[in-house]
């Protein structure tokens, strides 16, 4: 019986020991617009500030192009839900159908005309229960991508 006891033990042991451990990472959102900041300041200017509606956002600037990472779903100014990046560009000749084109072939970044007819560029991140800081960064380095691939295949740039 003893030996029974001891085998059944060794292979609890054994099972237990082929799990996967789980390491606890840093979790980023949008309650916390500081750790936002702190991985967008590891691609380039970044600064936090308030939005007009009392919300935290974020200006900064990655390979000369500004953008902004917009907070949404707050209360108060605080806890909010998740982020929106932006960029946008003025006085550039973009028609309509260049882009219809970006969004019919492009997964990230949804492109527009704005109310004077200048192309803007968006990406939503939820982060409504948090997200790794390597899967944010992975994500702002994305948005680096969509910017520069936006600048040269639409804007000629």
């Amino acid at each position: 019986m003893e030996n029974k006891s001891k085998l059944i033990l060794a292979a609890s042991l054994l099972c237990l020991s082929t799990i996967p451990t789980v390491h606890a990472e840093t979790l980023v959102s949008a309650k916390d617009p500081d750790s936002i900041l702190n991985i967008a300041r590891g691609f380039g200017y970044a600064q936090l500030e308030t939005d007009s509606q009392g919300d935290p956002k974020i200006s900064g600037r990655i390979d000369g192009v500004r953008y902004g990472i917009y907070f949404y779903g707050c209360n108060g100014g605080a806890n909010c839900n998740d982020v929106q990046f932006a960029t946008g560009w003025s006085g550039e000749n973009v028609s309509l159908d260049d882009i219809n084109e970006w969004n019919r072939t492009q997964r990230y970044g949804k492109a527009y005309l704005d109310g004077d007819g200048d192309p803007r560029l968006e990406l939503v991140v939820n982060t409504a229960y948090g997200v790794t800081a390597k899967n944010f960064g992975d994500t702002l380095d994305w948005w680096s991508k969509v910017m520069k691939k936006f600048n040269q295949s639409v804007l000629g740039n």
